[in-house]
């Protein structure tokens, strides 16, 4: 992979956002109590061997900022290649569904033109997969395909995922939206360097587009085949998809697919003390980051650090992420509680599996 480079962008909205993220940007949106989504990209090209990587950055970057810094946590923070912050075009931002803005891209073009990589592999924040990228750029380097894009069978319907016409393997389409059954695009891909900068001059005049929007008519002469991935990925673009893909690492099953031995997702340290379960108190099926102290009742959960749970208060089938306290005699069921939120003694937040309550960021 010495040839090859990463480009993961950030700037790109939600169709349908929710408090969740009027905030911070979706890839440093908190995940399993301990990580952001950016983490899973991130680390899925830095074990794959990749030692350059770019990250597009949104306006509202600076929680991404301070989650990455310099890229030391990845091991980027290197003499020669490494971690490079890029920023996003100012009229970039899209709630139309586009990840691979054209005009990000050509913003960018010294990225690529300094660059002596044969290949460059994109990704977006927003899918939550642990690969081994080596098969797919593999997989593109033995097709001698011009580009190859990560797919995989839609288990469900969403409108916010793109969808892949296919013509055996080959694609031949593209759709907003995907339905159960469909090729859904995992958004990443990969392309010859080269291809990418003759496609800036092909496509400047719609650079306003998505690449593969702009290459609508022109999947006849450039061949764009797609690589099945049949591993546990879950997208992540609203409240109920962010709560479920929680909630999915809780089966072991798809806590092992995620976190294999040998490759590790990595993200920034925290020198934090192990989480403390006091006398009395009740966990099961929970993930509990470290700092956390649990008095009272935990169940089918998740906890970010540094969240006190008092004695008597119940979490059942909930993210409640860092810095939360949760008083003596609160009961938080199907909710996610942002960070920094103190739920007072007594009081009920309560949702359902299908239509989850969000209690927006407390101050902090």
């Amino acid at each position: 992979m010495e040839k090859v480079i990463g480009l993961i962008t950030c700037n790109y909205s939600a169709k349908s956002p929710s408090a969740l993220v009027e905030s911070r940007p979706v890839a440093s949106m908190p995940f399993l109590g301990r990580y952001r989504l950016v983490d899973f990209p991130l680390s899925n090209m830095v074990n794959a061997g990749l030692r350059t990587v770019g990250m597009v950055m949104p306006y509202n970057y600076r929680s991404i900022i301070d989650h990455v810094g310099s890229g030391k946590d990845w091991n980027l923070d290197r003499k020669n290649g490494g971690l490079f912050v890029l920023p996003g075009s100012a009229f970039g931002t899209s709630r139309t569904g586009a990840r691979f803005l054209l005009r990000d891209l050509v913003h960018n073009k010294v990225f690529f033109t300094r660059s002596k990589s044969d290949y460059v592999i994109f990704s977006t924040a927003n899918f939550v997969y642990n690969m081994d990228l080596n098969e797919l750029y593999d997989a593109h380097v033995a097709s001698g395909a011009d580009v190859t894009v990560l797919t995989k069978q839609a288990s469900g319907n969403d409108a916010d995922v793109t969808g892949f016409e296919l013509d055996g393997s080959r694609v031949n389409g593209v759709k907003h939206g995907v339905s159960f059954g469909d090729t859904a695009f995992l958004d990443c891909f990969v392309i010859s360097r080269q291809l990418l900068l003759d496609m800036f001059d092909w496509y400047a005049a719609t650079d306003y587009l998505d690449l593969f929007e702009a290459m609508a008519n022109d999947y006849g002469r450039v061949n764009v085949q797609a690589y099945n991935f049949d591993g546990y990925a879950a997208a992540v673009f609203n409240k109920k998809s962010y709560y479920r893909s929680n909630m999915d690492a809780l089966d072991p099953r798809i806590n092992a697919e995620l976190f294999p031995e040998g490759r590790f997702i990595k993200t920034k340290a925290h020198d934090t003390s192990p989480a403390k379960f006091e006398v009395g108190s009740h966990v099961t099926n929970s993930l509990v980051s470290a700092g956390c102290r649990i008095f009272g009742n935990v169940g089918d959960s998740i906890l970010g650090r540094n969240v006190i749970v008092e004695s008597g208060a119940t979490i059942r089938g909930s993210v409640v992420m860092q810095d939360c306290v949760i008083k003596s005699g609160a009961r938080v069921e199907n909710a996610i509680v942002d960070r920094n939120n103190l739920v007072p003694a007594g009081t009920e937040l309560r949702g359902t599996p299908e239509d989850v309550l969000v209690k927006e960021k407390g101050r902090e």
